[in-house]
């Protein structure tokens, strides 16, 4: 950050926000929630920018389509049916879009490590912050075995073998991953999100082949809209039914934040961060609206293979089921193939994610220190090794008895907090957006403004609130269990929360009050280079545009370019 970013009569300590220096030559503001600067500037390694745009483009298009897509997608099918699945996700896909519109904005203003967390530690609340960075960094955690458990199952498609043979071998590929640092993330999942992509875009072609009877192998003939009706069911399980398909829409697009965590190691984010955000309407709209449209009209919901289409069941994989149901040999162990890729991709995503926001946390005092070392290279070395060890968790599962019950209140953990964490981006934009008026800036002033404004993080906070009261009302019933398995990650909330509000109710004063105050957030710390160049009256001021200060045109159709600038 350099002196031109901070203007001249912004009083840091008048301001009352801690861990801020006065100093404002390059890198000496560390925005720090807790006492001091955790590693004083000069003595920390930086992350390396390696990630350039066709890596970002295809973390933000593919890189967490995964088994809650291929897999998960059965269970939502069984137990909504056709329409609540298709209604479900697009729904939950609309929340997203609001959420990547506000993140971007948020990460090209400031491309700082651990993103997200960054933003509602400054713009909401440092203990809300602590809690939703510890939640989400034990998400991935504790999905990482998950996926690897899973990767390992998919190979029993083919045949039975001992499955600590392949977790141990995908352990063993993942660690060699990360000693690529970075770069090696991003050419992974550039590499199997191309796979996955032109799965999907070959799926969609396949099942309107077999909708309109076109496979010899299929005696079903035209199938049209028969699964949508009468004996069939478009809705399955009422309301409740409704609900469930929520959480299962919410694990299938976890990971899209990813973009915006990815910013502090883009060479490039303020071109790279709006392009790759866009994507996500892409996303949202072809490879899951309509794979599980496509899907919802060849597939029954009345199937008993769905009633197992759960972790990484892959035999009970609708979309196996929708190859196997054509009568097409092959293909089902060539899409088998698709899952097990998808998974492995899943979890070296798990890997970057825990491992970047841990560490970010530890640099900002919120984690123990060990964690923020970042080696020459740019790679989080501590973190990198804490996640691999979790990893070997998911040879609990060679206990065949209480391994799986073990793992099962594993993942709990992870339940919901997709929900609160993205709900708290809309929040942190909010707040930003109030804070950047109080200061005198406006909306104009931004490199980069969400699509649909701050209205659409209001509507994003809405809808997650919606979605959770929507989990709670299907996890009642039927057993205390059932809702403690599903419900697990609120109380962990509570519990982060209140740990670091007792902390600072005694160490630090000024953080008692619920939420920070409009006039006292920070918005220059960390804020992009280039941002504001001084006036000649020393003043900051907005530099002038690359067109160089041209007016662009208004109207209706200036309106229409904008709206459609935020998808294309």
């Amino acid at each position: 950050m350099s002196a031109l970013h901070t203007p001249p009569d912004y009083d840091v300590e008048k301001s009352g926000i801690p861990g801020v220096s006065n100093s404002y030559e390059k890198d000496a503001i560390h925005y720090v929630p807790g006492q001091a600067t955790v590693i004083p500037p000069g003595q920390q390694n930086e992350l390396k920018k390696h990630l350039k745009g066709r890596h970002m483009q295809m973390i933000a298009i593919g890189g967490a389509i995964g088994a809650g897509l291929f897999v998960g997608s059965g269970s939502a099918l069984s137990k909504g049916g056709p329409a609540s699945l298709v209604i479900c996700f697009a729904i939950i896909g609309g929340m997203i879009l609001l959420m990547m519109q506000a993140l971007a904005e948020l990460a090209v203003m400031y491309p700082v490590n651990g993103a997200f967390y960054q933003y509602i530690v400054r713009f909401v609340d440092p203990s809300w912050g602590f809690a939703m960075g510890w939640d989400y960094a034990i998400q991935w955690l504790t999905i990482l075995p998950f996926e690897i458990t899973a990767a390992g199952l998919t190979i029993g498609f083919w045949g039975e073998y001992n499955i600590g043979i392949w977790i141990a071998v995908f352990l063993v590929i993942l660690s060699g991953i990360q000693f690529f640092g970075v770069k090696g993330y991003g050419e992974t999942e550039f590499f199997l999100s191309a796979i996955k992509i032109a799965a999907c875009a070959g799926f969609i072609i396949f099942g309107i082949i077999v909708n309109c009877g076109g496979v010899p192998t299929d005696d079903r003939g035209y199938i049209g809209v028969k699964y949508w009706q009468s004996p069939e069911h478009a809705f399955r399980n009422g309301f409740k039914g409704f609900c469930s398909v929520f959480v299962t829409a919410s694990f299938a697009f976890g990971g899209t934040e990813l973009t915006g965590l990815a910013a502090a190691e883009s060479d490039d984010p303020v071109r790279q961060i709006p392009k790759a955000s866009r994507q996500v309407f892409w996303r949202i709209s072809f490879f899951y609206v309509v794979n599980l449209f496509i899907l919802g009209l060849i597939v029954p919901s009345s199937s008993e293979f769905l009633l197992n289409s759960s972790g990484a069941n892959t035999k009970a994989s609708p979309f196996v089921v929708a190859i196997q149901m054509a009568g097409v040999k092959g293909l089902p162990s060539v899409f088998n193939a698709v899952i097990t890729i998808s998974v492995i991709s899943v979890a070296n995503s798990a890997t970057y994610a825990s491992t970047r926001t841990l560490q970010a946390m530890a640099s900002q005092g919120m984690a123990p220190r060990i964690f923020a070392y970042v080696d020459k290279k740019g790679r989080p070395i501590p973190t990198i090794i804490l996640q691999l060890c979790f990893g070997l968790l998911a040879f609990i599962n060679e206990a065949s008895e209480t391994g799986s019950v073990i793992f099962g209140w594993l993942l709990a953990l992870s339940g919901l907090i997709n929900f609160f964490v993205y709900g708290s981006i809309c929040l942190a934009h909010i707040r930003f957006r109030s804070a950047w008026k109080h200061r005198g800036h406006s909306v104009d002033d931004l490199p980069f403004k969400a699509a649909f404004g701050v209205y659409g993080s209001y509507v994003g906070v809405v809808m997650n609130i919606m979605c959770l009261a929507a989990q709670f009302y299907t996890a009642l019933w039927p057993d205390a269990e059932v809702f403690f398995s599903n419900y697990l990650a609120l109380p962990m909330v509570v519990l982060f929360y209140t740990i670091w509000k007792v902390y600072t109710w005694i160490y630090q004063p000024e953080h008692r009050p619920m939420w920070i105050a409009t006039e006292r957030i920070d918005i220059y710390t960390g804020m992009r280079e280039g941002q504001f160049i001084e006036g000649p009256d020393g003043r900051l001021m907005k530099p002038i545009p690359e067109d160089g200060g041209i007016v662009k045109p208004t109207g209706p159709l200036a309106i229409v370019k904008k709206v459609l600038g935020a998808f294309f």
